[in-house]
């Protein structure tokens, strides 16, 4: 085995990027309960940095700037909604969740259901049209 991977809890961070950063996050935690661990806001209100934390994992995510790094990223809404990678939330009550996004207007793309491998999931978009997968399959545990 390599020994490449740091020992620490989360050794993989998705990385976004928002138009609407602020509005992003309280979405994000309110409807899928992550909560904000750090947050850098830039003076006009953009966000520079945040982390949101989710069970031993998170998320890093900032706001649509025209930087070297961000033009390596584009918003699904500039490629007709597709994306190049989603994210999968584990949850302990997929239907808690999806109620949750129903009522905060997400888009289901894939609606809940027992699936064939084990597990209660759903897919669904979030306001700037990332995809996000969400179910109670553990594939650790």
């Amino acid at each position: 085995m390599s020994s490449i991977p740091k020992q620490t809890l989360c050794t993989v961070v998705p990385c976004m990027r928002y138009r609407d950063a602020p509005a992003a996050i309280t979405w994000l935690c309110n409807t899928f309960g992550f909560e904000p661990q750090l947050v850098v806001p830039n003076e006009d209100g953009t966000i520079a940095h945040a982390q949101l934390s989710f069970g031993n994992s998170m998320i890093m995510l900032g706001s649509v700037f025209d930087t070297e790094f961000g033009r390596l990223m584009k918003q699904p809404a500039e490629i007709d909604d597709f994306v190049t990678q989603s994210t999968y939330l584990v949850v302990n009550n997929a239907d808690l969740v999806y109620g949750r996004a129903l009522e905060a207007g997400a888009k289901i793309l894939l609606d809940i259901k027992d699936e064939d491998y084990g597990g209660r999931g759903f897919t669904c978009r979030d306001p700037e049209g990332h995809v996000w997968s969400v179910g109670t399959y553990d594939p650790q545990g």
